[in-house]
């Protein structure tokens, strides 16, 4: 054995083996870091300064910065071993990303190093959230159905008890008045499940949108019609040649709700108004009510959403006008408020309107 040859007693280089392997120690290095850069994880090793010192390409990829940008610039984010949080990642371009963060501590060379394990876990909050929120949601809905299908329910009882009794001697009017007002409760819990059960599909689906050309003046008198004797209070103004692109299904709902707001919360007569623009149609439900308070008015497309001041008045749900808003939508149009002049109100409903090539825009 030559004195310079580098030889162990085996015969075996120092550093390797007769195949050429690295010894362990590099070995587990090279192995170490093949892990670290084939993790699905952001892995970041940061020094007792904050300095980023190592990231492998996740980590990278959820900066949305490369490897060399970010080895030498500080982490940004409070770290200690042990620690496990979440963290609001701002990307360069915009937008953010959560991050849950795990942290270990080790050292190199005698000095701390910080290493963090970093998942992207902005899906699953999104998911979480909106789970949350369809939850709260559901609550109030069954909430506000509880509410408003005790009343009427229990008039029915108390009502069909009464046409039982047959100690109760009840001339025929009288008995004529009481199934009247069985029917009314029971068309009010009729329109209660409706809504419900439409505010449901929106949830579950959106607006079904199926559009198609519709004859407004057609749908405001189908619409009217429902009205009985109500209709008689009810003035309208509109082209028979104007026309929609709508659902209709959904178009006749927009006008139900519009109507029954009118009749529920302001005073007739109502004016039902639809004129025809180049591109849009615009609807207008106006009443002689008191309209609706200032600092109401942000909220009253909301769903659920009842001012104070009617809540212990009139009944209602606080489902119809953002029923309105969100088939308005849903056809590509829009729904809002406007104060009337001296006194009333005016919700306006504007909806696409087909195109005419060549033909007078009739309004």
């Amino acid at each position: 054995m030559s004195a310079g040859g580098g030889s162990s007693p085996g015969g075996n280089p120092i550093g390797g083996s007769e195949s050429g392997r690295p010894n362990d120690v590099e070995f587990r290095d090279d192995i170490s870091q093949v892990i670290v850069s084939a993790s699905a994880d952001g892995i970041v090793a940061v020094d007792k300064e904050g300095i980023i010192r190592l990231c492998n390409p996740a980590a990278a990829e959820l900066f949305a910065r490369s490897a060399e940008e970010l080895i030498g610039t500080p982490f940004g984010f409070p770290i200690a071993a042990g620690a496990a949080t979440e963290i609001d990642l701002m990307l360069p371009a915009g937008g953010r990303r959560v991050v849950e963060m795990r942290v270990t501590a080790t050292t190199l060379e005698g000095e701390p190093l910080y290493v963090a394990a970093l998942r992207d876990v902005t899906r699953s909050r999104h998911v979480e959230q909106e789970l949350e929120a369809a939850l709260e949601r559901q609550n109030v809905a069954v909430a506000v159905a509880a509410h408003e299908l005790h009343n009427p329910l229990a008039t029915i009882s108390v009502l069909v008890d009464v046409l039982r009794d047959r100690l109760i001697a009840l001339a025929e009017e009288r008995r004529t008045e009481i199934i009247e007002r069985i029917a009314d409760r029971t068309a009010r819990l009729q329109g209660l499940v409706r809504k419900l059960l439409t505010a449901s599909t929106i949830e579950a689906k959106g607006a079904s949108a199926r559009v198609e050309r519709v004859p407004v003046l057609e749908v405001l008198l189908e619409r009217l019609g429902e009205l009985d004797a109500r209709s008689q209070q009810v003035h309208v103004s509109c082209s028979p040649h104007l026309e929609a692109l709508v659902d209709r299904r959904e178009f006749s709902a927009m006008v139900d709700n519009y109507l029954e707001n009118a009749f529920a919360y302001g005073r007739p007569p109502v004016e039902v108004s639809a004129t025809g623009q180049p591109e849009w149609i615009l609807l207008r439900v106006c009443d002689r009510g008191p309209g609706v308070p200032e600092a109401f008015v942000p909220r009253l497309f909301e769903r659920f959403s009842r001012a104070r001041e009617v809540d212990r008045e009139t009944e209602g749900t606080g489902l119809g006008l953002w029923i309105v808003r969100s088939f308005a939508l849903g056809n590509g149009g829009d729904a809002w408020y406007e104060p009337r002049e001296g006194e009333g109100a005016c919700f306006c409903l504007r909806l696409r309107r087909p195109p005419s090539p060549g033909a007078p825009d009739r309004t």
